[in-house]
């Protein structure tokens, strides 16, 4: 299934949309009550679910898109130096305080304020005064379906609900002055989400490609064949000593053509446009204002 939250009329909705993304089948429980929450369906099942009988079929023109998850339960999850060619443009841009290898042996994972996330037609807010080197990161998103600790990869996928996109925007100024990435990466507006959750059951995330345009030209172009650290190994690793929860969602890196990777850099401005793409998800599309 392809599923979306939208706001229509003042009201919260999770509905069904087509792979045109053209239309919207509103969702009610089985007693005819009106889902309004994403979390509550993934905590619920999606065998909860039914498409609505007694409300209309919206267009995607008659809503507004909201992030898939406004509220994930927790900060989240994310993956850092996951594709070679960007651990190594990161290593040479100077921004980079790890003193390790390029390419990191285990996977190197950090969390992001659950409170930056907006959802796709958002515009990211321009940190007029506090950085000057602000940039993108294209990232397909895993979200947990089920609970689960110690979880080994043969059973990764099983704990898994959907897949979505992630724009990792990140104030590279902020990550290199701390010494870690928290701050940089948790400013308001800074977890574009969106538009489109897709269910596990509907797509193979070992082999999509992953594009990111900044105003029509293309940064990144890669595929998910060539993460480091393939989801399950993730999962497994994340889960080792914490309990993953419904909700959750892992951000799991993001391939070469970041800002920070140009010589000179090449930061996004206000007025700019940033668009991904993940085969089989859709279209992440948000401005900087």
């Amino acid at each position: 299934m392809r599923l979306v939250t939208y706001l229509h009329h003042g009201m919260t909705g999770v509905g069904l949309t087509d792979a045109g993304a053209t239309r919207i089948r509103p969702l009610d429980q089985v007693d005819g009550t009106p889902i309004s929450d994403m979390l509550m369906l993934i905590r619920e099942g999606i065998a909860t679910a039914t498409p609505s009988v007694m409300r209309p079929t919206l267009t995607w023109a008659e809503v507004a898109l909201l992030p898939p998850i406004q509220r994930p339960p927790r900060d989240l999850i994310c993956v850092g130096k996951n594709y070679r060619k960007h651990a190594h443009e990161f290593a040479d841009s100077g921004f980079d305080t790890d003193n390790g290898p390029a390419v990191p042996e285990h996977p190197v994972v950090f969390s992001k304020s659950a409170g930056a996330v907006i959802g796709a037609g958002e515009s990211i807010v321009y940190p007029e005064g506090l950085s000057d080197a602000l940039d993108y990161e294209a990232e397909l998103a895993v979200v947990i379906g089920r609970s689960g600790r110690r979880i080994p990869r043969a059973q990764a996928f099983s704990h898994v609900f959907g897949y979505t996109i992630v724009n990792d925007v990140t104030a590279r100024d902020w990550q290199q002055r701390h010494g870690q990435w928290f701050l940089g990466k948790s400013f308001d507006t800074f977890c574009p989400i969106g538009p489109v959750l897709v269910t596990a059951d509907e797509l193979d995330p070992s082999a999509l490609a992953i594009c990111c345009w900044v105003n029509g030209e293309l940064r990144q172009n890669a595929n998910t064949r060539d993460l480091i650290f393939d989801i399950p190994t993730l999962i497994e690793t994340i889960s080792a000593g914490m309990t993953l929860q419904p909700g959750d969602i892992i951000a799991t890196g993001t391939p070469a053509g970041v800002g920070a990777g140009f010589k000179p850099p090449r930061f996004l401005r206000r007025g700019d446009e940033v668009a991904i793409e993940i085969e089989g998800i859709g279209r992440l599309v948000n401005d900087v204002f």
